[in-house]
């Protein structure tokens, strides 16, 4: 990966894994990295969703992902009042629908596990 994460945390739902890191990133350029080098870690992973801020700027990716969990994760990152991070959150499918609902707790939990690990909770 292009960044060592700050936190890490792997979670099981329902036999799908969820794999979270907590990054600190100084811009977009520095976000897209971060995913890209995510992605390849994770080549297994069917979505690879996430969250950053910096400054003024937010955005979010839900990768096909049904629900919205890289909004839930955005939520989660200003919930903790982090700037200048991101927060990402790959799945690896485990065969069993979770739906909506699930999917978002199943992220947002993951998030906050990572969050935990980093040490930067409020």
């Amino acid at each position: 990966m292009t960044a060592e994460p700050l936190g890490a945390a792997a979670t099981e739902v329902r036999r799908s894994r969820f794999y979270a890191h907590l990054y600190r990133v100084e811009g977009p350029e520095d976000f897209a990295g971060v995913l890209a080098g995510h992605r390849e870690a994770y080549r297994k992973a069917a979505h690879h969703c996430a969250a950053f801020r910096c400054g003024a700027i937010e955005e979010f990716k839900n990768d096909g992902e049904v629900g919205r969990p890289g909004r839930i994760l955005l939520e989660v990152l200003r919930r903790h009042a982090l700037e200048s991070h991101a927060l990402v959150v790959s799945r690896v499918f485990g065969g069993i629908l979770l739906g909506p609902g699930n999917v978002g707790r199943a992220f947002r939990d993951a998030g906050e596990a990572a969050i935990r690990e980093a040490g930067t909770t409020r």
